[in-house]
């Protein structure tokens, strides 16, 4: 039996998702016209940015009851990927797997998560959402931690495949807010790939200086010291300091 997290990246289903949440767009009235244009059928017809479909109908997915939960989250995905990142976008899908119908199916959910962040496009909205929804709010930042990157630690190694390398790459970088004990072991993992001893140290960093950071001193400069990065690193020296003068648990 093949391993779901070893399945190749499936652009069928990201852009099955897009579609479906387009279909939805539509039967409300709501077209693409171009780049960041939107036009809406409904009287009055006009032209919308998509700032002003997401302030509008960016949190519709959920709200639609013609749908079971497993194809509200799709529409949900799929309009991330249209949409982009907003906050009404991003935050229904977090609200919904915490709400009175969560949690959300875990292999679309977290599938769905993972093929994307291994796509080669970045997908800005699957970042964000990782950063200010799951990884800020402690109770589901250990699960969506350990969902797209942390259950994997063990085929972090030289070697690994690119879309792996990618998807480790954007969860490290995003990760500063998840707790320390529930990381350390990743970025320990992935300090052993020279591929991602940058994002590792993107990591550290974040975990000090992000607003809701959290990071252990210690722990945090031996691992800058795995990384063995030039010492001309821009602002490898000034985390260094920071950490040995004021460090923080």
């Amino acid at each position: 039996m093949t391993d779901h997290r070893t399945r190749p990246v499936h652009g069928a289903r990201l852009l099955a998702d897009a579609e479906r949440a387009r279909h939805r767009l539509a039967e409300d009235g709501v077209t693409r016209a171009g780049p960041d244009t939107w036009h809406d059928s409904e009287p009055p017809a006009r032209i919308l940015t998509t700032e002003d479909l997401c302030n509008g109908l960016g949190s519709m997915a959920f709200t639609d009851e013609r749908l079971d939960l497993a194809d509200r989250l799709r529409v949900a995905l799929g309009l991330m990927d249209l949409l982009g990142w907003h906050p009404l976008v991003t935050a229904q899908v977090h609200t919904a797997h915490l709400g009175p119908e969560g949690p959300l199916p875990p292999d679309l959910l977290w599938g769905g998560y993972r093929r994307r962040l291994e796509a080669e496009r970045e997908c800005e909205a699957i970042t964000c959402s990782l950063w200010f929804d799951w990884f800020e709010y402690a109770p589901t930042a250990a699960e969506a931690f350990a969902e797209v990157l942390g259950d994997d630690r063990a085929r972090l190694l030289p070697g690994a495949p690119p879309p792996l390398l990618r998807r480790a790459r954007r969860v490290l970088e995003h990760s500063g807010p998840v707790p320390w004990a529930t990381k350390i072991g990743t970025y320990r993992a992935a300090a052993r790939v020279p591929a991602l001893r940058h994002a590792v140290f993107r990591a550290v960093l974040r975990s000090r200086h992000d607003v809701y950071g959290s990071i252990d001193a210690a722990e945090g400069l031996a691992l800058l010291d795995q990384l063995e990065l030039p010492p001309d690193t821009e602002r490898l020296a000034e985390l260094r300091g920071v950490l040995a003068a004021d460090p923080r648990p």
